[in-house]
């Protein structure tokens, strides 16, 4: 393989260079390894990557050895839950981009031959595994760790359980003694929000398709079988090394339908979709978002994890882990077992000694599922005319017709809720809240949440073209496509217009005439951006629609 290290450690004209990386630890034996780097979304903005750090030194340690050398460095992160409901949540997606092209820019600059890569909270996860996939040298990914659930009066409960009593608060339905226990109780300590939400979904994601060791994506952040799978991974990358194996001869076709496969088993984020459209693009493989609905038309929903069901990811880990749901998927021909992984196997022969726990009720079986279909379905029609998403895990109706009561922002929405402006069999349309238009395309946990707090979750469909948090659940279809500021018909659509959901026939409709949609174009005028510059203004210039994953380029 090409030793892109060879360009600051050999020869008397690096000696510069030598010197600066003695200065770090290098030795003389030292520069003719491969030089690693070990990269980390880790700080203290967020418990989702606490570990970071520490989990940086115990890969270190596996890396380094008679063949390679490692050395740390970090990237950025924010925390979605504390940036949710505000201006900072337009930062979060925009930060998915900025991971990447940090990670870039390191190993570029540093010339390192491969690298080990962990992260905790949403958008670091993607973020790494879209550099890996763009820098295409050997890389393994590994996650930070879930959090514990916390408990509350005997029951489990995580951070969505707080945005849903503030709702509920809201509406006197508890106290503020009741919300303020809660909210002491629902974080007990370092790692990634405990349901099946985006964190957990995207971990889930790097082992099925193939770019993690298995097992590791359900353990917790306080296990110690996390700092010895960050050691393993350290160790596992010098084999990659040694065999020249990249993230793109991993990441084919058929490991991204085989990770689409997963999360539909799991009921998995909506955000899933969007960052696997993205990993693809750095991965070159053409997907779009009739993979995943021709997949999640033949997929059953296999998984009782939050937020729509009972268990949490801890629960997951404890009958085996995301293996378990692989061997599953596998013994019923759902997945491709021929697909190569960071262990150098195949899919197959990683699951050849995985034993399925039979009394559990964790995950079901395809012959008796939650669902015959998986838990995302794309949706298209007239009001999305290049697909929106939503989450069918827990929806319980296949049709809903309202009329549109129209907000130009999530606070817009919110204030009409808490001034009960919102009724039952309203279709809430929430709208310049996109990749461009937001711009960031914020996560709307805040106003989903705050509406099943109050009462409203099977009553009001919400459509927006900003995205979810992988907390939420209901009646909520993100993604809308194009977006307001791509003139999307969601631009023109005004109190009253009656909206129609199909989801059988996967069909979202407004229910307007072409002439009546023309004439309120040929009047529409766009509305000023939010930022003029900066970077959030630097982004909306190159974001790409969500159909295809909201990247820059």
């Amino acid at each position: 393989m090409v030793k892109f290290s060879d360009d600051v450690t050999q020869g008397v004209e690096k000696s510069a260079a030598r010197a600066m990386l003695r200065a770090v630890g290098l030795q003389d034996d030292d520069f003719n390894k491969f030089q690693v780097g070990i990269v980390s979304a880790g700080n203290e903005v967020t418990p989702c990557n606490l570990t970071g750090p520490e989990l940086s030194i115990h890969a270190k340690e596996g890396v380094n050895g008679t063949d390679s050398a490692g050395l740390i460095f970090s990237t950025i992160a924010v925390s979605d839950g504390i940036s949710m409901g505000h201006e900072g949540m337009r930062a979060s997606l925009v930060s998915r981009e900025v991971i990447a092209d940090s990670v870039e820019l390191v190993m570029h600059a540093e010339r390192f031959d491969g690298m080990v890569t962990i992260a905790g909270c949403d958008k670091s996860l993607p973020g790494m595994l879209m550099a890996s996939a763009r820098i295409n040298r050997p890389a393994i990914f590994l996650y930070g760790g879930s959090s514990l659930p916390g408990v509350y009066k005997g029951k489990d409960i995580s951070i969505v359980d707080v945005f849903e009593g503030i709702g509920a608060f809201e509406k006197g339905i508890i106290s503020e003694e009741e919300l303020y226990e809660i909210e002491c109780n629902a974080c007990p300590g370092q790692g990634s929000c405990a349901g099946m939400f985006t964190a957990n979904t995207m971990a889930s994601v790097g082992e099925a398709i193939g770019m993690s060791l298995p097992g590791t994506a359900s353990i917790p952040a306080e296990d110690q079988r996390l700092r010895t799978a960050a050691k393993e991974s350290g160790l596992q990358l010098n084999y990659l090394l040694k065999e020249d194996i990249k993230p793109r001869d991993i990441m084919t076709l058929e490991a991204f339908k085989n990770a689409i496969t997963t999360v539909l088993a799991l009921g998995g984020s909506t955000n899933a979709v969007l960052h696997l459209l993205a990993i693809s693009y750095e991965a070159k493989i053409n997907l779009d978002l009739n993979t995943f609905d021709d997949l999640g038309k033949s997929v059953p929903h296999l998984a009782d994890m939050k937020p729509f069901g009972k268990y949490h990811m801890v629960d997951l880990d404890k009958i085996g882990g995301v293996p378990v749901v692989s061997k599953i998927l596998l013994e019923n021909k759902l997945i491709d077992p021929n697909c190569l992984t960071v262990t150098g196997k195949t899919v197959g022969e990683n699951l050849e000694n995985i034993d399925i726990p039979k009394n559990q009720d964790v995950v079901s079986f395809p012959n008796n599922p939650i669902s015959k279909e998986g838990g995302i379905a794309i949706l298209n029609g007239t009001l999305s005319p290049n697909g929106s998403v939503v989450k069918t895990a827990g929806i319980e109706v296949n049709k809903f017709s309202g009329p549109a009561n129209v907000f130009e922002s999530e606070q817009d929405a919110l204030d009409a809720l808490f001034n009960n402006k919102i009724e039952k069999g309203d279709v809430v349309v929430i709208r310049n809240e996109g990749p461009k238009g937001g711009p960031g395309m914020r996560e709307m946990l805040q106003i989903t949440a705050a509406i099943k707090g109050a009462g409203l979750g099977k009553d009001v469909l919400l459509i927006t073209d900003g995205r979810f948090s992988g907390g939420t659940t209901g009646l909520c279809i993100g993604h809308v496509t194009p977006e307001s500021f791509d003139l999307g018909p969601i631009a023109i659509c005004q109190n009253g217009d009656l909206i129609n959901l199909n989801l059988s026939k996967r069909e979202l409709n407004l229910e307007l005439t072409e002439s009546e949609i023309k004439k309120r174009f040929e009047s529409y005028k766009l509305p000023e951006p939010r930022y003029k510059s900066g970077v959030l203004s630097k982004y909306s210039k190159l974001v790409s629609g969500a159909d295809s994953g909201a990247v820059t380029s």
